[in-house]
């Protein structure tokens, strides 16, 4: 028979004995949030699960329950399988513990397949990181990385996260780079995908002593960050990136990639272009309509990005270490080095 298993002691399982968590609710439910690593192997695809809550609402839940069976049933071999090729450990949940999961989990076991299945569901995990949030306090000193646009900051995150240091991508987690072109070629996390992901990188480096981080504001894209991180970066060792223009242009040419979005770019500017002096604005315009990108994020940054930027690093009110760097491998290396001669 199969084993319930409490959140805290799944969570433990996860951690030091490579549990695998798979959700089997509907592949919409899980695109929309789960349990961040889990697979998806759905009982029921979108379709069936809306015609068995029609006939549920319309009918009663008894046929509900015995179209359901009739669903399961033909594709029930199929669906085992998909189980017995995970060799790992394997624990199911769906949406609060209910049927779904729990007769995933009965088969399995008349299968000779043992599993676990989540106490609560999906719902008990995301009470528990609400309420966590709420009151988490994190550990580890803050070193925020600060610069303009195009400067490469998340690109150095991650290459000092390749070398071993810790390291949060908040822009990641969020599937946003924050400004107004932030999601073009990304897609775009909601909070729920947000808070599971930045919960796991919360408790990975809660014993570090210090972690690196990029100088977001609280809102990253459709996100929010809570509380206690804001304040925590408030707080804490701020660095000031500074790179040659046409370094960063070509960076941002390289990251976004205009050619392949050429829709979505000039979307994405008829949304500031009336914050920029109308002249100008026209010239960016007709730079991204005759697709010469790389002067249009020249001008971009001159006479919009720069000043905005440099408006809410004033704000932010916190004193800068200045890295100047030539390219961003050598900022990077630069990083690496006030590391070593720091005590953070």
């Amino acid at each position: 028979m199969f084993q319930d298993i409490l959140l805290e002691d799944l969570m433990e399982q996860r951690k030091n004995h490579g549990l695998v968590l798979i959700d089997v609710r509907s592949p919409s439910e899980y695109e929309e949030s789960s349990i961040p690593g889990s697979l998806n192997i759905p009982l029921f695809n979108d379709e069936e699960r809306a015609e068995i809550g029609t006939i549920y609402k319309q009918v009663s839940g008894q046929a509900a329950k015995e179209r359901g069976l009739e669903i399961v049933s033909a594709k029930l071999p199929a669906y085992i399988r998909s189980f017995a090729e995970i060799p790992e450990k394997k624990a199911v949940f769906c949406w609060r513990g209910g049927m779904r999961s729990k007769t995933t989990a009965t088969v399995l076991s008349l299968m000779g397949i043992h599993s676990y299945r989540l106490d609560g569901g999906y719902r008990a995990y995301r009470k528990w990181i609400v309420d966590t949030l709420e009151t988490f306090e994190f550990a580890p000193k803050a070193v925020v990385l600060h610069g303009n646009t195009g400067t490469g900051k998340t690109l150095i995150l991650r290459t000092l996260h390749e070398r071993g240091h810790p390291v949060m991508d908040l822009e990641g987690m969020a599937g946003h780079r924050g400004s107004i072109f932030g999601q073009i070629g990304l897609k775009a996390h909601n909070q729920k995908t947000f808070d599971g992901l930045l919960m796991d990188e919360l408790l990975r480096y809660q014993n570090s002593d210090y972690v690196l981080m990029e100088a977001e504001s609280k809102r990253i894209g459709r996100v929010v960050l809570p509380d206690f991180l804001v304040r925590k970066k408030e707080t804490g060792y701020h660095l000031m990136l500074e790179l040659p223009l046409a370094v960063r242009v070509q960076h941002i040419l390289d990251d976004y990639r205009p050619w392949e979005h050429h829709e979505e770019c000039l979307y994405a500017f008829h949304q500031i272009k009336s914050r920029i002096h109308t002249p100008i604005a026209a010239e960016i315009e007709g730079c991204l309509n005759t697709e010469r990108y790389d002067k249009a994020v020249r001008m971009l940054l001159e006479h919009y990005y720069d000043s905005r930027y440099a408006f809410s690093t004033e704000a932010y009110g916190a004193e800068l270490t200045v890295v100047k760097a030539a390219t961003i491998d050598e900022a990077t290396t630069e990083i690496e080095r006030i590391f070593r001669s720091l005590t953070i």
